[in-house]
Formats: C-alpha cells, sequence, structure tokens
C-alpha cells in the first residue's frame, strides 16, 4: 500500500496502540485483558506499519530474525512466573505479590501473575509478527514488490 495518508496515519497510531497494549497488559490480571490480548494489539501495530511502509519499516521496529529470542524469553519469563511458586514451597502457579516503592508512582504491587502476563505478551508478539511478517515477505517477493 503506497499511499501518503496511510503511512502517516501508521505513523501517528503506532504509538497509541503500543500504549494501549501496556494499558491492556497491566490490567490484565485484574479485569478483561492480559498479555494475550495485549501482544495482539502490540502485533497490530507492527503490522500496520509494515502495510503502510513495507516491511522494511516493521523490521526497524522489530527484526524478525530476533523474534525467536523474543518468544524464548517469553517463555522464559511466563515458565519462571508459574514455578518461582512450587520453588518457594507454595503450589504451582499460586499468585506471590510483593509491594515495591516506585519514585512518582509510590507504592505498587508487583506479583507472578502481571511476570507470567508480560511472557505471554513478548511471546504472542513474536510469534504473531514471525508468522504475519514472514508471509508479508513471501507476498512481496512474489510479487516483485521489494
Amino acid at each position: 500500500m503506497d499511499s501518503l495518508i496511510v503511512r502517516a496515519a501508521a505513523r501517528i497510531m503506532l504509538p497509541l496502540l503500543i500504549l494501549f497494549s501496556i494499558f491492556m497488559l497491566l490490567r490484565g490480571h485484574n479485569s478483561p485483558g492480559g498479555g494475550f490480548v495485549g501482544g495482539l494489539v502490540a502485533a497490530i501495530a507492527i503490522i500496520l506499519l509494515a502495510m503502510a511502509g513495507g516491511l522494511r519499516g516493521a523490521e526497524v521496529i522489530f527484526p524478525a530474525a530476533h523474534a525467536r529470542w523474543w518468544m524464548a524469553l517469553g517463555l522464559a519469563l511466563a515458565g519462571s512466573a508459574a514455578t518461582l511458586p512450587f520453588l518457594l514451597g507454595h503450589p504451582f502457579m499460586k499468585g506471590l505479590w510483593q509491594t515495591v516503592s516506585v519514585p512518582g508512582l509510590g507504592e505498587v504491587e508487583i506479583g507472578t501473575p502481571v511476570i507470567f502476563d508480560v511472557g505471554v505478551y513478548i511471546v504472542v508478539l513474536g510469534m504473531t509478527l514471525t508468522v504475519v511478517l514472514r508471509l508479508m515477505d513471501q507476498v512481496e517477493q512474489s510479487t516483485g514488490r521489494r
């Protein structure tokens, strides 16, 4: 898609969609949302950028070559959040919470459900972008639009 309007809209929408995906990620363990939905919204933002300006623009933000490392990191985070309670003598996947003082925000509770959701977010983002960007690359190669 080679349109100035679509490219400009994609550049404006990218930060808004990323911010919304982080919002969905952080509210997910208490309300609808979470890592899966947040990861999909972030992937959609980058896919929109790729559709507007080609794969090169999306590769700057999310290099497809690094996607497997992102997915491994996400799996490690989700797995560690699930097994950490078990290693501490609690049931597997039990939510453990710790209150942390953050400058400017005050007291913030962080726990294993949040870490698990961040892991899922990273896995979904990496997997979705791997599939879609590779498909887009195949289409660009077959049509000669590189």
